[in-house]
């Protein structure tokens, strides 16, 4: 597959991070057109200080199915099992037009900061159970990302 924002190497890094311990299965999620698996969704677990968040990445549409809501469907599903699985915040870095429409925000207004150099409104956070979440530091994912 290929995007924008793609190094295409998508497949590898979720091949690895199902086997971190950061990977909670039931947060790995895909969809399929009969048997075509058309696209894929993982959210693993990082740390900000010493409280566990969930990073959105990454996310897979196949080109011939992206625009027809693939991405919106397995995004929310994701963020519905994350609630009910008690977790409170997720972050992504994505494009905010993208994400925004799923309520994703500056992660520093939550005082989540990057680990890396990203425009402040790229890195982003959500807050799935409370608004007055807040960290104070730099995230910290899972090794896979080579971060």
């Amino acid at each position: 597959m290929t995007a924008e924002h793609s190094d295409g190497n998508e497949h590898q890094l979720v091949a690895i991070l199902r086997q971190s311990p950061s990977y909670v299965p039931s947060l790995s999620l895909v969809a399929h057109n009969g048997e075509q698996l058309v696209g894929h969704v993982l959210l693993t677990e990082a740390k900000v200080g010493d409280q566990i968040v969930l990073a959105l990445a990454p996310l897979a549409i196949l080109p011939s199915w992206q625009g027809k809501g693939v991405g919106t469907l397995l995004v929310e599903e994701a963020h519905h099992r994350a609630s009910k699985l008690g977790y409170q915040t997720l972050v992504v870095l994505g494009d905010p037009a993208y994400y925004g429409r799923f309520g994703y925000y500056p992660a520093s207004q939550i005082g989540i900061l990057a680990p890396f150099e990203a425009p402040d409104d790229y890195f982003m956070a959500k807050s799935l159970d409370s608004e007055n979440c807040h960290y104070e530091g730099v995230i910290q994912y899972d090794s896979a990302f080579g971060i």
